[in-house]
């Protein structure tokens, strides 16, 4: 039996085994809450803010202010981003079983001097970062590093994640964000052992140990 598996996915295999064999396995669904509306909104107001500053071959002031950007400049390929930013037909990868791993980015830097590709990604929060937030995202960033060697590109050994969160309202009522840039290393192998693990637990038997979501199964 193939499975079909994303970043999101991966995580709750490292929350709770069992929650992630009974979900692809398609016996049980761990119940999910309230997806805030907020980020996805924040997502697309983004994309087009930074399609904008790619179509004049220039970063935006979050990025061109920061001197960890200097020599890097947009992807400007608009019908293979549209495509990567799609995760029902973007980064994809399948394996000699049919197995598949996808998922779709926010965005895609280049190193103009040796044409390596980064991955950026856009993170919308209600409050300033602790100090281990951008740790959580790790396992993300390595897949679509991977993602896209498997694909035929080359890519730094580096991304980054781009966090937004309110820092005030003006008198006219605009609501003020504050960005902080965040660069993570990236490993791809990390990412190739991470989805050997997941095959290798669905294609085994469920899991005991349970939590308090999968007791009951």
């Amino acid at each position: 039996m193939p499975f079909k598996l994303s970043p999101s996915s991966l995580n709750l295999m490292k929350e709770c085994p069992r929650c992630f064999w009974l979900t692809e396995h398609k016996v049980w669904q761990r119940p999910q809450g309230i997806f805030p509306s907020l980020p996805s909104g924040m997502d697309g107001i983004l994309k087009r803010h930074f399609d904008k500053f790619m179509d004049r071959g220039l970063l935006p002031p979050e990025l061109c202010n920061n001197k960890e950007c200097d020599g890097f400049k947009l992807f400007d390929d608009k019908k293979l981003l549209a495509e990567w930013r799609n995760s029902r037909k973007g980064l994809w990868y399948v394996d000699s079983k049919g197995n598949i791993l996808h998922g779709g980015v926010d965005n895609i830097l280049v190193n103009k001097l040796n044409n390596k590709l980064i991955v950026l990604d856009y993170k919308t929060r209600g409050f300033p970062l602790k100090e281990d937030t951008h740790e959580h995202y790790q396992n993300q960033l390595n897949i679509y590093s991977w993602l896209l060697e498997a694909l035929g590109f080359k890519t730094e050994n580096f991304a980054y994640l781009l966090f937004y969160y309110p820092k005030e309202v003006t008198e006219t009522g605009e609501v003020i964000f504050d960005t902080v840039l965040k660069k993570m290393t990236i490993d791809s192998k990390a990412a190739e052992r991470l989805w050997a693990e997941a095959l290798e637990l669905l294609n085994g038997e469920c899991p005991y140990e349970h939590c308090d979501w999968c007791e009951r199964f």
